[in-house]
């Protein structure tokens, strides 16, 4: 591999892949139906590297989800272009609430950075059930017929996933960085 891939695959590692989560659960919560989350994610990344090619990039993860809001809102203008009906409205896919102040957007985004990073931090299993129930909305019904597992262990599994985040959250919030 060519020194350049490799160093543009560690910045990619570094300062884009762990944003992913973050970025699919944003763009789920505003783009419900009508958006190709996949797509959307590859395309972001697939800009912001060539961007990177052109320029430095000073934010990334400001970027990634800039890049990901402008693509998320194309693709449902091109939608109702041609006659599809998103359930998205555009004024709701805003990256920051304008009515908010600086402070109080910065203290959400590492509010969800946190809770992300506890999210990340909980045994795969358990990570992948907390995910489909809580970022997902999936029923634990559904959960357990998707995972071949039964609907008590999905309840277990979600209820170590809240205490265990809840306790990362807490640890946070007791060092004052919260």
């Amino acid at each position: 591999m060519p020194p350049e891939n490799r160093e543009e695959g560690c910045w990619f590692a570094e300062h884009l892949e762990p944003h992913e989560a973050m970025l699919r659960a944003w763009l789920q919560s505003r783009h419900p139906t009508g958006v190709d989350i996949d797509d959307i994610v590859q395309e972001s990344y697939l800009r912001v590297l060539n961007a990177r090619k052109e320029t430095p990039i000073q934010s990334p993860k400001a970027f990634l989800f800039a890049t990901a809001r402008n693509l998320a809102l194309n693709s449902v203008r091109f939608a109702k272009v041609r006659g599809e009906d998103t359930m998205s409205r555009l004024e709701d896919c805003a990256v920051l609430d304008e009515r908010a102040g600086v402070h109080e957007t910065v203290a959400r985004n590492q509010e969800l950075e946190v809770l992300t990073k506890a999210i990340q931090s909980l045994p795969d299993r358990c990570r992948q059930i907390f995910t489909l129930r809580k970022v997902y909305g999936m029923s634990q019904k559904d959960i357990a017929r998707e995972l071949d597992i039964s609907p008590r262990t999905v309840n277990a599994q979600i209820s170590i996933g809240v205490n265990k985040c809840a306790d990362y959250v807490g640890r946070f919030c007791e060092t004052g960085i919260l």
